[in-house]
């Protein structure tokens, strides 16, 4: 008997309740049978109070010594465990496990840290444990004699701070300091703001909030979360310094700087933590990591209590996170006066941030750069990137030595440039006895090993007496203020930058191509001064930088969409979303559709309440629309197959399409081509690159086939993280075998569950679709794989370039849209036109059918 849930006669509300009541708190608990697979019965596991029955008979006769031993000692830890429980703000960190059975929080990622087993002491700062599963003081391991150890908390200065760096231990692990330490610690103390530290740690230690603002070059990023170290000591509090970063890039470059600067190893004293890769440890008191990350942990700790000391820093970029986790850690202060924050810009417009964070007192600390000569065009470019590449050229053959800094928008752009200029530089060097020059990428998704490239001295001279090397870096907007290089003479800036932009009447949000504005090219410019007079060589009119560009760039909390950032602030708590204090409050009608949107996937209810649905997927680092899909695949029963398609959209372009080599790449895309769009076609790339051939050298195969190797393994590691939070809240993984004949048409209707929003149909016989209810005219990306035309498509991004394009697409079917979304899909909801009609066509279909099922009975 087949003991599928019927699916076909059910909308989609229906089907969300039986989700929510698997997923509510109210789980049975009285050891009944439980209710598996989305109807099926689980296998009846027996109670763990009859196997503990079972294994006291087994064992009568044993030592009764021990077992009086044992409660003695389990008495004392419970003991002591009340004591550090009365501390308010370590209550937390010593609750028990949960009583109630359900959702296990210590199997949960992000709270795992609250009931960390016990490790084994293995000497100085190796396993402290005090016997509670938590870290002990975590000045335990470092020697009696350690300066730091006598530190008055936040009462020290910066002498005796200088005087613990000169070691000769190592303040934080007690491990003698290395030659290499002090070599750093010299350039380190010729920093800007080595020369304020005293001033820093008064104003610091007098005030809960600070803004601190560092010119490009000063070291505020690596120095100030070390002077704060000293002065906090978090180690003795049994808790952390963070310091948060917009981009993944920064956080993992500066974690590992200044690990090199601490003398320690990346992951113990130092460590970083950005979305799907957790690099610390018990050990780690100071942490990098994305604002969003540090957003996620308030989630399931509002008060933040593991943080003695938050620092936001390139708070002047104003992302989305960066500005919602401003309006909390606001609300946080209060509730947490010992909490200290620090918000730090590399702009001057510190007023705003100095009023928003109730007058918080100001340090200004000037960068050290030197003079940069501003050269423009004198008429605007037609092609800023193949100017961009004359520019570079010219420089490498014309100009005296020095780094180059190349600003472009995006990753495929970034690749093309930096194989453009390897082949131009060859020749160059053939036929014109130029210096060698080595080219570097840098962009978010690179790797870190890759990132860690742009430190490498520029090449020398191919022979001797020859004209010196230089290496050009190829960047996206992360080299304006997140990262400082080192050797950087000259700097060319075409002027643009990709950007977020969300019409949120038009439901449409895309990364646009966009002009800079006045404060980046001021701060791209200043990167060409860091080590010596420099040139910056903009790529427009200098009329065009006085009254085109805009002074500074929109925050992204005006042009988002606010679905993802709605959900999180339900998630923690904040149902006043009018009121909750954005530095500039998002447009009404933006918030109005992110609530619709939330209410439609059923994460929110009509009264804008948090649904167990919408609990859950709070609880995954993905857009909402990506985490409703994976929670209601075991409906479909493809939960393996949506796993992996979830985690190949959250990482960057599978297929590689070379410009040298783009009819190859086309044809063994082909190869994995699937003929109900990309998304199965993305399904067969992973599936061929987790099969024995591939996997015999994916190097190899991934080149062979003009797939991404860095693409694929960041999936899998996304998708290996992902099962993990699915099976911490305990939903089922559930798939029918290959060759089941519904096998390809399941995970077409799991996308459905997601995607609903994101529909188009054909428009009569040309080549355009209109979307749903938003009536936007678009046609298929060149990308696409799909061979036939199809009346009805599910889009993954909407790409708005000279035309609208929708990318990523598989086809559906429209009682498909009517079945899994009938609240999004109720026809009265339409206005008259080409859609209404098509969709009262597939319900006459239906009825039809069901109609001539019925006359046959």
């Amino acid at each position: 008997m087949d003991r599928r849930p019927d699916t076909q006669d059910h909308g989609r509300v229906k089907r969300r309740k039986t989700i929510d009541s698997r997923y509510s708190a109210d789980s049975d608990d009285d050891g009944g049978v439980k209710l598996g697979n989305f109807g099926q019965p689980a296998e009846v596991k027996p109670k763990k109070e009859d196997l503990d029955a079972k294994l006291s008979q087994s064992s009568k006769g044993t030592d009764q010594l021990a077992e009086e031993t044992s409660k003695k000692k389990r008495k004392k830890e419970e003991d002591e465990d009340a004591d550090l429980a009365s501390n308010p703000y370590l209550a937390q960190q010593y609750e028990g496990p949960p009583k109630k059975k359900g959702l296990d929080p210590r199997a949960n990622p992000y709270l795992a840290h609250r009931y960390e087993e016990p490790v084994e002491d293995e000497g100085s700062y190796n396993g402290y444990s005090n016997g509670y599963g938590r870290p002990a003081n975590r000045m335990d391991g470092v020697s009696n004699a350690s300066s730091l150890a006598r530190f008055p908390r936040h009462k020290s200065t910066a002498a005796m701070a200088k005087k613990a760096e000169d070691g000769p231990n190592n303040p934080f692990s007690g491990q003698p300091l290395s030659s290499q330490y002090f070599n750093i610690l010299k350039t380190r103390r010729n920093l800007p703001v080595h020369q304020q530290r005293d001033e820093f740690l008064r104003m610091y230690q007098n005030s809960q909030f600070l803004v601190f603002v560092g010119e490009t070059g000063s070291g505020k990023t690596t120095q100030i979360p070390q002077f704060v170290l000293f002065d906090d000591q978090p180690q003795i509090q049994r808790k952390l310094v963070a310091c948060t970063q917009p981009r993944r890039v920064a956080a993992m470059s500066v974690a590992q700087r200044v690990a090199n600067e601490m003398d320690v190893t990346l992951g113990d004293e130092v460590g970083y933590n950005i979305r799907f890769e957790d690099v610390t440890s018990q050990k780690t008191i100071l942490k990098y990591m994305t604002d969003g990350m540090l957003l996620r942990e308030a989630m399931n700790d509002n008060n933040l209590n593991r943080y003695s000391t938050i620092i936001l820093d390139e708070a002047h970029e104003r992302t989305l996170a960066t500005d919602t986790l401003m309006g909390l850690l606001k609300e946080v202060a209060q509730r947490r006066p010992d909490l200290k924050i620090v918000i730090m810009s590399a702009t001057l417009d510190a007023q705003k941030f100095q009023s928003y964070f109730n007058d918080a007192p100001l340090l200004a600390v000037p960068g050290r750069t030197h003079p940069v000569e501003i050269f423009y065009t004198p008429e605007p470019e037609r092609d800023y990137v193949e100017a961009s590449l004359r520019t570079v050229l010219q420089i490498h053959a014309s100009e005296p030595e020095g780094d180059i800094l190349l600003f472009l928008t995006g990753e495929e752009e970034i690749e093309d440039a930096c194989r453009k200029i390897r082949l131009e530089a060859d020749e160059m060097i053939r036929e014109a006895d130029a210096g060698p020059l080595t080219v570097y990428p840098l962009y978010g998704t690179l790797p870190p090993n890759q990132q860690q490239k742009i430190f490498d001295p520029a090449p020398p001279a191919s022979k001797k007496g020859g004209r010196p090397g230089r290496k050009c870096i190829v960047s996206t907007n992360i080299a304006e203020t997140s990262l400082t290089i080192d050797g950087i003479v000259y700097v060319v800036d075409p002027g643009f930058s990709k950007q977020k932009i969300y019409n949120p009447r038009i439901r449409v949000e895309s990364l646009l191509v966009s002009p800079i504005s006045k404060a980046s090219a001021q701060q791209r410019a200043g990167r060409a001064g860091r080590t010596r007079p420099g040139k910056c060589f903009r790529l427009y009119t200098e009329g065009a930088f006085k009254k085109e560009l805009i002074e500074t760039t929109y925050p992204e909390v005006l042009r988002s969409n606010l679905s993802s950032t709605v959900l999180d602030l339900k998630k923690l708590g904040i149902d006043d979303l009018v009121h909750f204090d954005l530095m500039d409050p998002p447009a009404p009608e933006t918030l109005m559709r992110a609530l619709e949107e939330l209410n439609y996937l059923a994460c929110l209810d009509d009264d804008g309440n948090l649904t167990a649905l919408g609990k859950l997927a709070s609880e995954f680092p993905l857009d909402p629309t990506l985490a409703v899909m994976l929670i209601s695949s075991p409906e479909f029963y493809c939960s393996n197959e949506v796993l992996s398609l979830t985690a190949l959209l959250s990482v960057p372009q599978v297929f590689v399409r070379p410009a040298s080599a783009r009819k190859r790449a086309d044809e063994m895309k082909s190869l994995f081509a699937h003929p109900d769009g990309d998304h199965l076609t993305m399904l067969n790339v992973y599936h061929a690159f987790k099969g024995p051939e591939a996997q015999a050298n994916p190097k190899q195969w991934c080149h062979d086939h003009f797939v991404s190797l860095r693409a694929l393994q960041s999936a899998d590691n996304v998708r290996m993280q992902l099962k993990r939070i699915m099976e911490t809240q305990e939903i089922e993984l559930v798939s029918v075998p290959f060759e089941d004949k519904n096998y390809y048409t399941n995970i077409r209707r799991a996308l459905v569950a997601g995607f609903f929003m994101q529909v188009a149909m054909k428009e009569g016989n040309s080549k355009t679709y209109v979307t749903v209810k938003d009536n936007q005219n678009v046609i298929l990306h060149p990308s696409t794989v799909l061979q036939t035309e199809s009346d009805w498509l599910l889009y993954n991004e909407f790409v708005l370039t000279t035309k609208n394009y929708i990318r990523t697409v598989t086809t559906v079917k429209p009682e498909w849209l009517m079945d899994i979304a009938p609240t999004y899909y109720d026809i009265t909801t339409f206005g008259k036109g080409p859609v209404k009609n098509a969709l009262q066509r597939t319900i006459d279909k239906v009825r039809r059918k069901e109609a001539t099922k019925g006359g046959r009975r």
